[in-house]
């Protein structure tokens, strides 16, 4: 088995830790009321935009999700969240060293050693969530159920389904699908946009992500067949038939939607094998890039290629 393999399959462990965590640490993540910024880069952006839109269905407050290089750092928040596997990336630590002193920081960090650990006020480890693939998966997720655990979600439901979606069929044929687009709603459009970047990531393979109700403002155009569209959580009324109609495949299921993302990574695994390709070795990626100076870089920093 590869090393993504085996921290894919160790997700419904990850998540059991995350959320028997998530009661222990509550004074140390966003409080009820505050406004706060969430900041990641790659998959943790993708992370940030589901808790985000979790935090502000479930009430809790204004909550706002950012790439890192794109933190507006002239507006005022009570708490910025960072989320980063490595704690090295350097648009995080820009961030963090530009608001020291003036805004009160959490870190959800996999290592315990990294130097974001010093530039936050209440740094929150995973050690055990942390990986040794390039291409994230259970650190992203297990952060993610641990903080819809902290906003009061029961996530006994989303386990079992998590353990389910380990053992089934892939919903697609790797050896038959040209090209997938992935869409979600309000909280799961960041899961959309994180299945899409699994697929470019370990298999070089095309993949886009949307708004589910924006897919008809355009990227529709490209379905057919050979081609599929994959739902997470709720469907706008009549998609799938339009999706059908076009002679793409629609794919969506009434798993929890973090479990229905882990048959998204089982099948970006399964077409980087059918192609010939490593998933533990994606094309110009590592697990951790840092720049050599600090400031405005095109190409920015990824937390690995994921966040």
């Amino acid at each position: 088995m590869t090393h993504v393999d085996e921290e894919i399959a160790s997700q419904p462990e990850c998540w059991q830790r995350g959320v028997a965590l998530a009661g222990s640490i509550a004074d140390q993540l966003p409080r009820r009321g505050e406004r706060v910024a969430v900041v990641g880069c790659g998959t943790s952006w993708f992370m940030a935009m589901a808790y985000a839109a979790l935090r502000e269905r479930a009430g809790h407050g204004e909550t706002d999700a950012f790439a890192a290089s794109e933190f507006p750092k002239q507006r005022r928040y009570d708490r910025v969240l960072v989320i980063s596997r490595s704690g090295t990336t350097t648009e995080v630590l820009d961030v963090l060293r530009d608001i020291a002193g003036n805004t009160r920081t959490t870190g959800i960090l996999g290592d315990a050693r990294s130097p974001a650990v010093a530039l936050v006020d209440d740094p929150v480890c995973l050690p055990f969530a942390d990986e040794k693939s390039v291409v994230q998966t259970r650190f992203a997720t297990t952060v993610l159920a641990m903080l819809r655990a902290h906003l009061g979600e029961n996530l006994d439901r989303a386990l079992r389904d998590a353990a389910e979606a380990l053992a089934a069929p892939l919903p697609l044929d790797p050896a038959a699908l040209e090209q997938v687009t992935f869409l979600g709603r309000n909280w799961t459009v960041g899961l959309a946009h994180e299945a899409g970047l699994k697929c470019r990531e370990a298999a070089r393979f095309w993949a886009e992500a949307y708004p589910a109700l924006d897919y008809r403002h355009g990227p529709i155009a490209i379905a057919g067949p050979g081609r599929a569209v994959w739902a997470f959580g709720a469907v706008p009324a009549g998609l799938p038939d339009e999706v059908t109609r076009t002679g793409a495949t629609f794919v969506h299921s009434a798993r929890d939607p973090m479990a229905d993302l882990i048959l998204a990574q089982r099948l970006a695994v399964a077409l980087a094998l059918h192609r010939g390709l490593d998933p533990d070795a994606p094309r110009h990626l590592t697990r951790s890039v840092v720049l050599a100076t600090r400031g405005e870089t095109d190409g920015a920093v990824l937390d690995g290629p994921a966040g």
